[in-house]
């Protein structure tokens, strides 16, 4: 039988970065589909308000304010919700930062260690509280979303190309560690995705996806187990182009590219 969304028996599912962009269309594509909701963000009043005006209450939504780029944040969020909402089916590390660097600049390096800082020690962080818990109750799925930035190196995206590679590994590394737990590991590559953040790029952004069409595809493929997806798959077919040119022809392509804004030049966070 099919719970009610409220029940507290039925599906639950753990984003963060869900003040804005993609995790809230994540929250609102798994909440049509019958999930609790956990939400976690700095901005807790965004995602209040976010969840009052879909008309969720304390039984069917909670939100958690938490910092993903300090350990102890992310996992007093994650223990919250298990002592109030219980194990998560889902958990979606989704929050990130998109800044870009200049190695010759010494701020930039401090830029380099909070995107390190959030995208990817955040991401074990988030999954820490619950990976236990999963493996003990043998389901659960674990989800890092990475991007397709994570396939080569861009001039000027530096702590962004590199620290989404980290993701890719990551997950490839945990999802052994899961085999035969039960516990699936999905790695979700977007390419570009219609969010504040990427309205700033000065770049095209070729097969661009509003967040809604970017969630319902994601979610397909969590509820189905894939161990990693790339959205839309034309994404990742030019990836797979770009990574198969050689390294001076890659080189000579991009030379001219506009770079990713760097600290202070725009707008940054999750």
């Amino acid at each position: 039988m099919t719970m009610p969304p409220d029940h507290p028996a039925a599906p639950l599912a753990f984003i963060t970065g869900a003040s804005s962009g993609i995790g809230q269309a994540l929250a609102a594509r798994f909440a049509r589909a019958g999930y609790r909701l956990a939400l976690v963000a700095r901005r807790t009043a965004e995602m209040q308000a976010f969840a009052d005006a879909n008309g969720w209450d304390a039984d069917r939504c909670r939100v958690y304010g938490a910092d993903v780029s300090a350990i102890d944040s992310i996992v007093a969020a994650g223990l919250a919700c298990l002592e109030a909402q219980g194990v998560p089916d889902v958990v979606i590390a989704n929050a990130g930062v998109s800044i870009g660097m200049d190695t010759t600049e010494r701020d930039d390096l401090d830029v380099m260690a909070r995107t390190f800082a959030l995208n990817n020690t955040g991401m074990a962080a988030t999954f820490h509280p619950f990976v236990a818990a999963m493996v003990a109750r043998g389901s659960g799925a674990l989800v890092g979303i990475a991007s397709v930035a994570a396939i080569r190196g861009l001039p000027g995206h530096g702590a962004y190309c590199a620290s989404k590679a980290a993701v890719v590994a990551y997950c490839e590394s945990l999802r052994g560690e899961m085999r035969g737990s039960g516990v699936a590991v999905v790695t979700v590559v977007p390419g570009y995705v219609d969010t504040p953040l990427t309205r700033e790029n000065r770049y095209a952004m070729p097969f661009l996806l509003s967040p809604e069409t970017f969630a319902d595809r994601a979610f397909d493929a969590i509820v189905a187990g894939v161990s990693y997806r790339v959205i839309p798959w034309q994404m990742g077919v030019v990836a797979k182009l770009l990574r198969l040119l050689p390294n001076a022809l890659f080189d000579r392509v991009l030379s001219g590219r506009a770079r990713k804004h760097r600290q202070g030049e725009v707008k940054s966070g999750a």
